[in-house]
This record gives structure tokens, sequence and C-alpha cells, in this order.
């Protein structure tokens, strides 16, 4: 599953619409597809803007619904590049904890790019670009 810094909706579908996009390629969305879908969206407090459009949400509620678009598939492998860089603080908190506990309970392994040392630190493994060069620190700072 991929997350980006720019959530990257579908302006033209709905925020359900758009966490069932990447189940297109495959079979195309069931009934428990929609379900799943309907469970992230309640999971991160955007079930009652289903039927909304992108442009009819804030740009942390765009983030969350791109987070459920990343999760729909249950992936083994989760890639989040600056998932929190455009949102305000407390959001960009909520997103992170989001993040967090939704790979951890569908067993996936979450690797973040951020700019942001508060998220960095939650992770209990990470790695710094210094000069160049990958150096892997631990949670502890």
């Amino acid at each position: 599953g991929f997350i980006f810094q720019d959530h990257h909706l579908l302006p033209q579908c709905t925020v359900l619409e758009n966490v069932l996009v990447p189940l297109l390629a495959s079979s195309g969305a069931a009934t428990t597809d929609e379900e799943r879908a309907m469970n992230l969206l309640d999971r991160v407090g955007l079930a009652d803007r289903r039927d909304h459009l992108p442009s009819r949400i804030s740009g942390g509620e765009r983030q969350r619904v791109a987070v459920c678009r990343a999760l729909i598939n249950q992936p083994s492998l989760l890639l989040a590049d600056e998932p929190t860089g455009n949102l305000d603080q407390k959001t960009a908190d909520n997103v992170g904890t989001l993040l967090l506990e939704l790979s951890h309970e569908q067993d996936a392994i979450l690797v973040c790019v951020t700019h942001s040392l508060e998220l960095a630190c939650r992770f209990p493994r990470r790695g710094e670009l210094c000069e160049g060069k990958l150096v892997e620190k631990g949670s502890e700072g």
C-alpha cells in the first residue's frame, strides 16, 4: 500500500469510491470489500462522509481517506511518503497514530519517510539520512 504526502484522491469519486479504487484492478469491489472499506472509514471517523466528494472534506479528512485506500487490500508492506507533511499538528498526530495502529492490526510492515521528528520517534526502528548515508537510529533518539 502507498500513502503520499498529497493524497491524490480522484475528485469525481466519493470518499467510499476512492477507498475502493485499488480493488478495481483485480476483480472489482465486492460487498465484503465495501464492508471492509466502511470499517476502515469508521476507524478513521469518516463513515458519515462516505458519499462526499474530496472537495467537500478537509485536508486532514482527505489524508485519512488515503490511509484507508492504502490499507483496503490488506498489504503486507505499507509505504508512507511524508503522510503528515501537509497537516496541522493535531491532525498529523492523529494520522500518525492511525498509521501505527492499523499497520500493527493488519500485521503490515510500515516504512515511513518523514521530516517530523515527533512522528519518527514513535517508531521502534528508524534510519536517518546523514550526509548521504542512511544511519540506523533507535527509538531513544
